[in-house]
């Protein structure tokens, strides 16, 4: 636990090194603080602060810079947040935030979120819901099927499968006519539970091809929402604390490259509601030190169906991240729940 003096110092040592990017010493933090302390006192807090891990010494410079820990100690306790007022983001950008086309409002989100912010924006699809409105099975030759699902909205997916034994069209028929039935409108996973609990009702065979089917529609839902839109990964090469590392701008790119990692961290984050905040490296999926993400859900008449954030180093001005994030937020789930 801090002392106030203790937290007042940090606080506006965080808040310098977010400003200018220098090493702050402890005559600018005297001076800075307003707080009436003798330069010894000053280094012996700063002493004591590096001891618990908050800051860090460069071996360049005699002054002191926040360490991924300090950050997240300054975000959690300290952070002084903006009143949320819809004019962080500009008139011309909300305009491009239309309910015309899903898709556009997503693309425009990303660039909407990495302008403002001179960082990188990030946004996930709107998940679908895993919801079948009609299946059918054609065969198409011996142990090889072809199964149509439609969704709710008109959406078709269509998937090959191998079965370990042949059907006639007729057992295909008689497959579909029964989950058409009975599991029209109902989503994967409660199909799922419920084969399982009349698998003994129903022929063997058939059980099987539905079981079949029915993972089948979990890996057509995944891969129509695993989609992510970045935008502005350039930025980071402005950056002044990348500018000297192309080891750590290589594994960003890499992360955008591949943003399987980026879905499961937003995915992580968009399960709770409100912003959150990920500094230097906290997170396993993206297990980079210099990078810090500011993230929050966006919903659809009140459900959650993606995530939104902004991705940049970890000397941020996290108070307006946290403002043009939950600001953008709010703007995507308006104009995609107009109908």
């Amino acid at each position: 636990m801090l002392d106030d003096r203790s937290k007042s110092l940090l606080k506006t040592l965080v808040e310098r090194y977010i400003a200018d990017g220098q090493p702050v010493g402890s005559r600018t933090l005297s001076k800075a603080s307003g707080l009436e302390l003798s330069p010894a006192t000053i280094r012996n807090v700063m002493a004591d602060l590096e001891e618990l891990g908050l800051i860090a010494s460069p071996h360049t410079s005699a002054g002191r810079i926040p360490t991924a820990r300090g950050y997240r100690l300054f975000v959690d306790t300290m952070l002084t947040a903006r009143p949320h007022v819809s004019e962080a983001v500009p008139a011309d950008a909300r305009e491009q935030l239309q309910p015309d086309q899903p898709q556009r409002v997503i693309a425009n989100a990303a660039h909407i979120l990495s302008s403002l912010s001179q960082f990188v924006g990030v946004v996930t699809a709107p998940r679908k819901a895993n919801v079948f409105r009609h299946i059918e099975f054609l065969r198409l030759s011996e142990r090889r099927i072809l199964v149509i699902l439609v969704a709710p909205d008109g959406d078709v997916q269509n998937r090959v499968i191998f079965t370990a034994q042949d059907y006639t069209q007729s057992q295909l028929v008689e497959a579909s006519n029964y989950l058409n039935a009975h599991c029209a409108g109902l989503s994967i996973e409660v199909v799922r539970e419920r084969l399982r609990g009349e698998i003994d009702q129903l022929r063997g065979e058939i059980a099987q091809l539905m079981h079949a089917a029915v993972e089948i529609g979990s890996e057509a839902v995944a891969a129509s929402t695993d989609q992510v839109v970045v935008a502005g990964e350039r930025n980071l090469l402005t950056v002044q604390d990348f500018s000297g590392d192309l080891g750590s701008l290589r594994r960003m790119f890499d992360l955008f490259e591949q943003k399987t990692q980026l879905m499961r961290l937003l995915e992580v984050s968009g399960r709770a509601e409100g912003v959150r905040i990920y500094i230097g490296g906290e997170s396993q999926i993206v297990p980079i030190e210099e990078l810090s993400i500011v993230s929050a859900p966006y919903d659809i008449d009140g459900h959650m169906v993606g995530t939104l954030g902004v991705i940049g180093p970890t000397r941020m001005a996290y108070d307006r991240m946290i403002e043009i994030v939950d600001i953008t937020a709010r703007l995507v789930s308006s104009a995609l729940s107009q109908k």
